[in-house]
């Protein structure tokens, strides 16, 4: 079923109960409340609420850094510790509640597979924050995003994409702080997928903002990345052939070689990402990673600092994730900091940072 089709179909039965989606590493769960759309909830880095409030310019990454050290302390819930820090109000936080809960959905219409599965009656979590939002009004938002993505890629194909600004734009032109964000990440020649990072935003919100500068001529396309290379799997004699082996041996690696256990999962993932088991593997997979990495001789509490010359970061072959981190790395921040403000799950970004103390890019 389309996605449009399927909410067309519980609105109309007025279906109360959960609709779970899952693509690869990425869960999100849908309420129902008699037909209506009350809330959602995401798994995605990208759209837990301190990322949403960098987005929205509700806090800085200061502020959501210290947020996070008092939460650890405290035990508290984010939004909470930052009324009681004086950064936001009660109103504040419930306003990018709803948001994020909106803009959860939404994304979903940019997916182009998954898998879905609907929970009959199943009671609404506790701590939900209750919105009552007609499925029809997310279905034209949704549609509307769709035919605006195609459009923002008749001029920006694809992240990969890199711009510079046109002779003859003038500083003096009035533009609000979001652009100038942006004209600065363009003048350091970042790639799309990296200005989405660093702004903290959708790749839909980004391309919007790019289409209209190259549109009205201020920037242009100069050139596009080499596509990624694929991530470094174990040795191709000891990589299983089918995708149940695949999955069994990442079962036997667990424990002992968590690392190679997660990268097997996610081949798993990239070749079906409807597949079950690969799916329930992932969070344990990830756990254990985490708990291996901080065995040998990293902490949360370490602070990592760079071992190379901004010139010879140039040199360096880095994706764009990498280089957020690295962006990051101030020779003050601790591991724990720097995670609190990274748009990825934690076991994704404390590999990066292994990986780039194992190069000797970074050390601590």
């Amino acid at each position: 079923m389309s996605l449009t089709d399927l909410l067309q179909f519980l609105a109309a039965g007025r279906k109360t109960g959960t609709l779970q989606f899952d693509l690869g590493k990425i869960t999100k769960h849908v309420y129902f409340q008699n037909g209506l759309i009350v809330g959602s909830k995401s798994n995605d880095p990208r759209e837990y609420l301190g990322q949403v409030l960098l987005h929205y310019g509700k806090v800085d990454e200061a502020q959501l850094q210290a947020a996070r050290e008092a939460q650890r302390t405290s035990g508290g819930k984010l939004g909470e510790v930052l009324v009681q820090q004086g950064s936001l109000t009660e109103s504040d936080v419930l306003d990018v509640l709803k948001t994020r809960t909106l803009d959860a959905i939404y994304d979903l219409f940019v997916w182009t597979e998954g898998q879905f599965e609907f929970f009959d009656e199943e009671p609404l979590p506790d701590d939900l924050i209750l919105i009552e939002v007609e499925p029809t009004t997310v279905i034209m938002e949704g549609i509307y995003r769709i035919d605006e993505l195609a459009r923002y890629r008749t001029l920006v194909p694809s992240d990969r994409c890199i711009l510079e600004l046109n002779p003859g734009w003038t500083s003096s032109i009035n533009l609000g702080k979001e652009f100038r964000q942006i004209f600065f990440f363009v003048e350091k020649r970042m790639s799309v997928a990296e200005i989405c990072y660093h702004m903290h935003a959708s790749t839909f919100h980004v391309y919007g903002q790019l289409y209209d500068l190259i549109s009205k001529g201020v920037a242009r396309i100069a050139g596009e990345l080499p596509e990624e290379q694929p991530i470094t799997r174990p040795a191709a004699e000891d990589l299983p052939e089918t995708l149940t082996e695949l999955i069994w041996a990442a079962e036997r690696k667990l424990d002992n070689d968590p690392e190679s256990a997660l990268v097997m999962i996610q081949k798993a993932l990239e070749e079906d990402p409807k597949n079950a088991d690969a799916q329930k593997l992932l969070p344990e997979a990830e756990d254990k990673l985490i708990k291996h990495i901080y065995s040998t001789g990293l902490s949360p509490t370490s602070v990592p600092v760079l071992r190379v010359s901004s010139s010879d970061l140039t040199e360096l072959q880095l994706d764009p994730q990498e280089g957020f981190i690295l962006s990051r790395i101030n020779g003050t921040w601790d591991v724990q900091s720097i995670l609190s403000i990274c748009p990825f799950r934690e076991a994704d970004c404390l590999r990066m940072i292994k990986r780039m103390i194992e190069r000797g890019v970074v050390g601590v």
